[in-house]
């Protein structure tokens, strides 16, 4: 029981990490007059879905092919103009990125060594 406690708990701080890391981060689209200046756009959503599916379902045969196809995705979201990174605080990029490490050590190893 104590066991599954601290999962838990790493697991709401994993998604309060993600929380505080991404509430800056806008993603928009755009309307485009002409199917060619969307490309970038449409090719990251295939990069990114193409990426998931071949680590979710596919991970030995392919695992590698999925973690670039992610990467490759990533890439093409920023080229596509679509991400507006706003100004964050240094306080609320340490709370993000402590709250994301500490709840995923605490899934992984069930414990945080200081």
């Amino acid at each position: 029981m104590t066991r599954l406690f601290i999962k838990l708990i790493g697991f709401i701080l994993l998604l309060a990490g993600v929380y505080f890391l991404g509430k800056n981060i806008i993603f928009a689209s755009h309307y485009f007059p002409y199917y060619w200046r969307n490309l970038p756009a449409m090719g990251s959503v295939l990069a990114i879905m193409g990426g998931v599916i071949c680590l979710m379902f596919f991970r030995r045969e392919t695992g590698t092919f999925g973690a670039f196809l992610l990467g490759l995705g990533i890439v093409l979201v920023f080229m596509s103009g679509g991400v507006i990174l706003r100004q964050t605080s240094l306080w609320n990029f340490f709370v993000g990125f402590a709250a994301l490490a500490g709840g995923y050590k605490l899934l992984n190893e069930g414990r945080i060594n200081f």
